[in-house]
């Protein structure tokens, strides 16, 4: 017996008609005729009562015909999965998060949630240190991490980039200056993530204040902004931060630093690690990052 079978019972089931099963079957009377009657001898039991004028289902056929239908339906249900699968619209995604709130990958959530509800996403936050070697293990597909990364295994994508800021305590007498001079830090207690947590960020903050004359004072390490202006609340030194923190953070002060540094953030995943769901989210995020850059003009 194959599906074919299944298909032209329930064709003929519905029609009571062999003529008009066959024309929507899209083939001729008389091996439909035949198909249904090897499947009687096969099943070993009579499917329809046939006259000159008229079909009819036996009691047994319509059991069968209701057996056939579920079987069907199952198929095209799985079917119809595999095509979902194959083009991205269903499956699941584990996406590496760094502390903070990004607007590009809440944006991308969005818009995967209106367009493709069958993909689940499950974020874990860690550092960037930590996503780099979760993607080269394979434990998550994308992460969302402050750049620069030197990973030869990974494809990097920039997404944004943000003014860098300093978190200073709100009576911290640098909170008098609309512009905090990168020289001013040399004096000052730093709260740092450790150069684990992000390499190539650290290296560039670090390498900033190298050439501006001076060491940095790190009295704390953290492994996350959240972490870093915690701290800073407990006025226990000042932190590195983005201008995004300034709305959720109300008891720190938030001043740029001069001259102009920016912290860059992107996307990173292995190219052999690509899936169709993957490319439906980079899809999703290179679509949010564009729309983020029109907002902008």
């Amino acid at each position: 017996m194959e599906l074919r079978h299944l298909r032209y019972l329930v064709a003929v089931a519905e029609e009571l008609h062999f003529g008009r099963a066959a024309i929507r079957l899209n083939i001729s009377q008389p091996p439909l005729s035949q198909q249904i009657r090897q499947l009687e001898e096969e099943l070993g039991v009579q499917l329809f009562e046939r006259t000159k004028r008229e079909v009819r289902l036996t009691e047994a056929g319509k059991r069968l015909v209701e057996e056939a239908h579920q079987v069907l339906g199952r198929i095209d249900h799985f079917s119809k999965v595999a095509s979902q699968a194959g083009g991205g619209e269903i499956g699941h995604l584990s996406a590496g998060v760094t502390g903070g709130v990004n607007q590009i990958l809440v944006e991308t959530l969005r818009l995967l949630g209106k367009t493709y509800p069958g993909v689940r996403i499950e974020l874990q936050y860690m550092s960037t240190g930590t996503q780099t070697e979760a993607l080269r293990e394979g434990r998550i597909d994308i992460g969302f991490l402050n750049l620069p990364v030197q990973e030869p295994a990974l494809v990097v994508e920039s997404i944004k980039a943000e003014p860098l800021w300093i978190a200073l305590p709100r009576n911290h007498p640098l909170t008098r200056l609309r512009k905090v001079p990168l020289t001013a830090l040399s004096a000052e207690r730093i709260i740092l993530f450790p150069r684990r947590a992000t390499p190539g960020l650290h290296d560039t903050l670090t390498g900033m204040c190298r050439e501006a004359g001076f060491t940095l004072n790190v009295v704390h390490e953290v492994d996350s902004i959240v972490g870093g202006l915690t701290l800073v609340s407990a006025d226990l030194g000042i932190a590195f931060a983005t201008p995004s923190f300034q709305n959720l953070w109300l008891d720190v002060a938030f001043r740029p630093i001069h001259p102009v540094a920016s912290v860059e953030q992107g996307v990173a995943y292995r190219r052999e690690g690509m899936s169709p769901v993957l490319e439906t989210f980079l899809r999703a995020v290179r679509q949010s990052v564009r729309k983020g850059h029109r907002g902008k003009r």
